[in-house]
């Protein structure tokens, strides 16, 4: 194995195989807020992966690394500019990702040129991304199924649980210090509690630090750990953060990577509606393999 350093800004190396037969595939890894993910541009059709090899490639000691992994492809329906084929790291599919969404903009203005604004088709709809030098706002599709103060018993007690569908569903749990929850332990057991069956959810743990500022720490689903941030579920926590503790628009939230990601939303009367999600999408580095 060899590699080929660059010491430009994005990291480039190439993996020579030792297998023979085997598909080449280029491929470039972003992070948004300390989400990461593995982005192939596969706009020619060329492109097929099975769900382990995703795994695979996800894989952290055996592959690139990531969260999950986004495929760029042809809007068929006429609806965006793109579309895009997501996969969480256990090879699932998802119907959307927040981090990941500003990455892929990103990713489609490093391949066409565009310069202001671009739109791609997702499993939760279209989004639409505006670019400001690294920062990337994408504008979510309108929440749905928001459900206050739901009494959820755990092998930690009867929580009061909040939830809501930002694009992926998403449980709130708020609590007075966020380093002390039980991120890995209650949250592996809300993400697959009867409450939120057949499909579970995603669990963020929320301390509020002042108004219209909180911290996050989330459980996702698909990834089946803490991640050190996920954009649906900031826009999730946020959003539910506006409704039991009143706060205004914009509401700022510090994940776990450090890094510090912005909410704005309209509220009429009980409905949510121009949901935004904006932070640094950033690029890591590009490669190709041999899988």
């Amino acid at each position: 194995m060899k590699f080929n350093l660059d010491p430009q800004r994005c990291l480039k190396f190439v993996v020579e195989p030792i297998i023979s037969d085997l598909v080449r595939l280029d491929f470039t890894k972003m992070n948004g807020a300390g989400n990461d993910f593995i982005l192939v541009d596969n706009r020619d059709g060329k492109v097929c992966l099975s769900p382990p090899q995703i795994v695979r490639l996800c894989n952290r000691q055996r592959g690139v690394g990531a969260d999950g992994l986004l495929i760029l492809i042809p809007c068929e329906s006429g609806s965006a500019d793109w579309a895009w084929a997501f996969y969480n790291s256990d090879g699932s599919t998802a119907e959307m990702c927040g981090n990941g969404a500003r990455c892929f903009a990103r990713y489609i203005q490093k391949l066409t040129g565009v310069r202001d604004v671009t739109s791609f088709e997702t499993g939760a709809g279209v989004i639409r991304a505006a670019f400001a030098e690294e920062s990337v706002t994408v504008s979510l599709t309108p929440p749905s199924g928001l459900r206050l103060s739901e009494a959820v018993s755990t092998s930690s007690g009867v929580l009061a649980v909040h939830s809501v569908n930002t694009g992926v569903p998403h449980a709130v749990v708020f609590v007075p210090d966020v380093n002390r929850a039980l991120v890995d332990l209650l949250g592996r057991e809300l993400r697959s509690h009867s409450h939120f069956s057949p499909r579970g959810t995603n669990v963020n743990f929320v301390e509020v630090k002042e108004p219209s500022f909180i911290r996050v720490r989330t459980y996702e689903r698909g990834v089946e750990t803490e991640t050190l941030a996920c954009g649906t579920g900031v826009t999730a926590a946020a959003l539910i953060a506006s409704r039991v503790h009143a706060f205004p628009s914009p509401v700022k939230v510090l994940v776990q990577s450090g890094e510090v990601l912005e909410v704005t939303f309209e509220l009429r009367g009980s409905q949510f509606c121009d949901v935004r999600l904006s932070g640094p999408a950033d690029f890591t580095f590009s490669g190709v393999l041999e899988i």
